[in-house]
């Protein structure tokens, strides 16, 4: 089927997206960061945040240039910044400190650049995962490598293509990888090995799993706690699904409606107190959709759906008993977590949104960054600029880190004070 620009959206972003300080098992707060923060969520351990932008916006700190094509956002640990850019079709993590100098950078492989339609957007997709004195980073084209931190000198990799068997998609590898304990977690696509687990020292295969059987999508997984142990939560085309993290074995999952037309699922579901939130794109698809996962993860059981509700890769954030999204329109939408039904709308530019101190901050894909407090059913925007600096698509996600406010465009990285 012809590939339109809405599909391309769609699979783009689903790991572009930041991270920071996530908390992954026995990890605390100052020893790891990773994709959309903490448990992967969207919402950051910030506060003491402006209630109201300058007209003219925050202050802009600084910018760095010269991080290339792509929509990777950064991640932040403590006093470094980790960012997978592009140079001459080549993927290089990047690491600068908090006053945006480079430190350093590091060779990964071919960077993405695709072909046909997909080259119109080429360049670095997926967010670093940092923990301690290592950092794992992927290219467009499937290479996994770990790095030391301080140095940047190269640990190993693994090229997903060649030791799994695998095919690049037609966008490209977008996954942020989990780390947990002493492993490290990929979708690999391969038709033997679809999910595997690396040692995260060594990069040696500790297990591999055909899980669904299932082509490759473009999401980010989340590490979810159960009573037997950790699982992984992902998807593929075709099926969300739960994984255990110690044997790779498959546990339980839910079919993703209307495939046949997009298909390329690119959104991190979200966990809350036993639940799953998940929003998909798809023209005849679930929309948004919450699904009740067991206590051993064996049976994964929709509670609602809102086909109404769509999402190419923005994302989204529960915040109390509310999960909210923007979608087409340019609209920012409350749901009640209840009933799934809208509760409260605004007008917002539609794209990526994170929380933190009580407040939503949406990066518009046109460019515009809005803050909004939602309090009392009431929606209040007190806060707007307009990124200027940068190249191509406005697809990032943005990150919080001690206050300040960093956004990816294309060749630029920006850090604005929101203290």
């Amino acid at each position: 089927m012809k590939r339109t620009q809405k599909t391309l959206l769609l699979l783009l972003i689903s790991s572009l997206g930041a991270g920071f300080l996530y908390s992954c098992a026995t990890k605390s707060r100052s020893e790891i960061a990773e994709w959309r923060g903490p448990n992967r969520s969207g919402i950051y351990n910030e506060d003491n945040l402006l209630d109201e932008w300058p007209e003219e916006g925050p202050e802009l700190l600084w910018v760095f240039e010269g991080l290339g094509k792509g929509f990777a956002a950064p991640s932040i640990l403590n006093d470094r910044i980790f960012v997978n850019g592009e140079k001459d079709s080549s993927s290089f993590l990047f690491a600068l400190d908090l006053e945006g100098n480079m430190l350093w950078k590091a060779p990964n492989g071919r960077e993405f650049m695709g072909e046909g339609f997909s080259s119109s957007y080429p360049g670095a997709r997926s967010t670093p995962t940092v923990i301690g004195d290592l950092v794992y980073a992927t290219s467009g084209n499937g290479r996994i490598a770990c790095f030391e931190s301080a140095t940047g000198n190269e640990k190993w990799a693994v090229d997903v293509l060649q030791d799994f068997n695998s095919n690049v998609p037609y966008f490209g590898y977008t996954e942020s990888v989990v780390v947990n304990n002493d492993k490290v977690y990929c979708f690999a696509g391969g038709p033997k090995t679809n999910m595997a687990a690396l040692n995260r020292f060594t990069g040696e295969t500790v297990w591999s799993s055909e899980a669904m059987k299932d082509t490759f999508s473009y999401c980010s997984p989340i590490l979810v706690p159960l009573e037997s142990g950790n699982a992984l939560v992902t998807h593929s085309r075709h099926n969300l699904y739960a994984v255990a993290c110690s044997t790779g074995e498959t546990m339980g999952s839910y079919f993703l409606e209307g495939f046949e037309y997009d298909g390329e699922h690119c959104n991190s579901p979200v966990y809350s107190d036993g639940f799953i939130y998940f929003i998909g794109n798809d023209e005849t698809g679930c929309g948004a959709v919450k699904l009740q996962l067991s206590d051993d993860g064996k049976s994964l059981n929709e509670v609602w759906s809102n086909k109404t509700i769509k999402n190419n890769f923005n994302g989204y954030v529960k915040v109390g008993n509310r999960l909210f999204t923007t979608v087409k329109g340019n609209w920012l939408k409350a749901l009640d977590i209840e009933n799934g039904n809208v509760a409260d709308s605004v007008k917002v530019a539609t794209g990526s949104i994170i929380s933190a101190d009580n407040k939503l901050i949406c990066y518009g894909m046109n460019g515009d960054v809005n803050l909004v407090t939602y309090s009392e059913n009431t929606f209040d925007i007190s806060g707007k600029f307009k990124i200027k600096n940068g190249t191509g698509e406005h697809f990032s996600y943005p990150v919080l880190a001690n206050g300040i406010l960093f956004i990816r465009h294309g060749d630029a990285l920006m850090a604005y004070k929101i203290s």
